[in-house]
Formats: C-alpha cells, structure tokens, sequence
C-alpha cells in the first residue's frame, strides 16, 4: 500500500506541476464561466464548480504535501551526511531540523554574530 501511495503520489504531484495541466485547469474554468450564460447562472452552475475545485484541492493537498515531506527529509538526509563527511563541521547540526525554536534562535543568533565579525574583517583590510 505505501509503495503504490508512494508512486501515486510522486506521480500526480509531478502531473499537477506541469504547464499540461494548467491549461488543463484553465480551458475547465473557461468551459464553466462560457456555460454559464446558457445554464442561467444557476445555484447548481456554481455548486459545480464549487464542489469540483474543493474536491480537487482538499486532495491534492495530500498528495503534494507527502512528496515535499519525502523530498525535505532526504534533504536533511544529504546535508547530515555532508555535516558528518566535512572534518570541521559540528556534528550536532545534524538533525538540526528537531530541535526546539529557542535553540534554533540561539543558534541564528550566532551565525549572524559570526557574519557580522566577518564583515568587520573583510572592512578592515
């Protein structure tokens, strides 16, 4: 079941992405507010719409929102191998995206102090 959801899910999200599908999304827009007119603007006219552009959203969501999880925890995955790979680098960055936010502000906080001491020493020469 997780591999077919997994291969659902890649493949659709890749589907929604492409300019195929946009004009896809567009010409059914376009195709509703044409008939309009001729349906009289109908309560079952706008509930159509409404009801297909909810349907459609609400799951796609879903879909999209698995692969941008699959695709930041292998991105983690990658830079946790190179944090661990580079000598100098403090392995305790790795899995950096689990700590909580006063540790994440902290460490900001440092960085932007050593950017800063940085840019006084690129100043002064």
């Amino acid at each position: 079941m997780k591999k077919l959801f997994l291969k659902f899910s890649t493949t659709t999200s890749e589907l929604l992405g492409t300019p195929f599908a946009f004009v896809i999304a567009l010409a059914s827009i376009v195709i509703w507010a044409i008939s309009g007119p001729f349906l009289g603007f109908s309560e079952t006219w706008q509930l159509v719409i409404n009801t297909t552009t909810t349907i459609i959203t609400f799951l796609t969501v879903f879909l999209i929102q698995n692969t941008q999880n699959r695709n930041d925890r292998a991105t983690q995955l990658k830079l946790d191998e190179l944090l661990h790979a580079i000598k100098t680098a403090r392995n305790d960055f790795i899995d950096l995206e689990d700590i909580d936010e006063d540790k994440l502000k902290k460490l900001r906080t440092e960085y932007k102090r050593i950017k800063n001491k940085g840019k006084t020493r690129k100043n002064t020469r």
